[in-house]
């Protein structure tokens, strides 16, 4: 697989651009969560990625239809298996007009109006982002790409179960969860919330906690021994906001083979969740 060239990110110049498809983003996760069947850890309520941005997959309702937001052109779009389709400029608008136009596709296709009610849930927003930039749309598009595709590279060589890689609409993180399939004692092994063990492996493109884009790897339970790997020079284990390691986007822009980095960055911290976090290999039982 070629190293990828990540692309320049300005954390000023992506603001707003950023705050505007994030409120968009959430949109779609509000119809997810209330047309999709519950999958564990929130799987359902997730979106993916596209070739063009982000997408909903196929959702099934009166008609099967699915939603994209194209952040190299800055467009929604909304299909349905049917054949109808409809595509809306996005310019910064406030959200309560993306979602009227996402109802008025729906029920003129024929899904039911409670049904197409549920994507006004929690999207009050009037505010209009005037400094919206296609050029900013079209460089978190190609990071998210870029993103993916280092993913997917790490998860292909992991022999436990892993999440899909996915864009959680209320934290506008692009993310892999581990699962190596051990419980936590003490907790109920029905919640899987709070009782799989698990590492996860993120990108935000800036956020209340650290504004500029970042890199994370957290874990849970995460134990005393995991700060204590060794990290490649560039990263670095932080305890706040949030206990993990940490590797700043422009950090990573900047190097001649940022795939290759965040692949040996992932592969160690990995590494050192099996040897740390797993009960088996620390009674000498044979890992999975």
């Amino acid at each position: 697989m070629a190293n990828r060239r990540f692309p320049t990110l300005d954390v000023d110049e992506i603001a707003a651009t950023r705050d505007a498809l994030h409120t968009y983003v959430r949109v779609l996760g509000n119809c997810l969560k209330a047309t999709r069947l519950n999958r564990k850890h929130w799987w359902h309520a997730s979106l993916r990625s596209s070739l063009r941005g982000l997408t909903t997959g196929t959702i099934h309702a009166d008609i099967d239809f699915e939603m994209e937001l194209d952040f190299r052109s800055s467009y929604f779009h909304i299909r349905t298996a049917s054949g109808e389709s409809h595509s809306e400029l996005l310019r910064g608008q406030p959200v309560y007009q993306l979602v009227d136009v996402i109802g008025d596709f729906l029920l003129a296709t024929g899904i039911k109006k409670d049904a197409a009610e549920h994507l006004s849930l929690n999207v009050e927003n009037s505010q209009h982002f005037d400094a919206y930039s296609d050029e900013q749309a079209n460089l978190i598009g190609r990071v998210f790409s870029d993103v993916a595709a280092t993913m997917a590279r790490l998860r292909a060589g992991i022999r436990e179960e892993t999440s899909p890689i996915q864009v959680w609409p209320h934290h506008f993180d692009m993310s892999m969860l581990w699962l190596p399939g051990e419980k936590i004692a003490d907790q109920d092994p029905a919640d899987e919330e709070y009782s799989d063990k698990q590492m996860n492996f993120g990108f935000v493109p800036g956020d209340d906690s650290i504004a500029e884009p970042y890199f994370y790897v957290t874990a849970y339970p995460i134990p005393d021994a995991l700060p204590r790997t060794s990290l490649p020079a560039g990263s670095n284990w932080q305890t706040t906001p949030f206990p993990g390691a940490v590797l700043t986007y422009e950090t990573l822009a900047a190097m001649s083979s940022p795939t290759d980095y965040l692949m040996e960055l992932w592969q160690a911290l990995l590494n050192s969740g099996r040897a740390h976090m797993l009960d088996r290999l620390a009674q000498g039982g044979p890992p999975r």
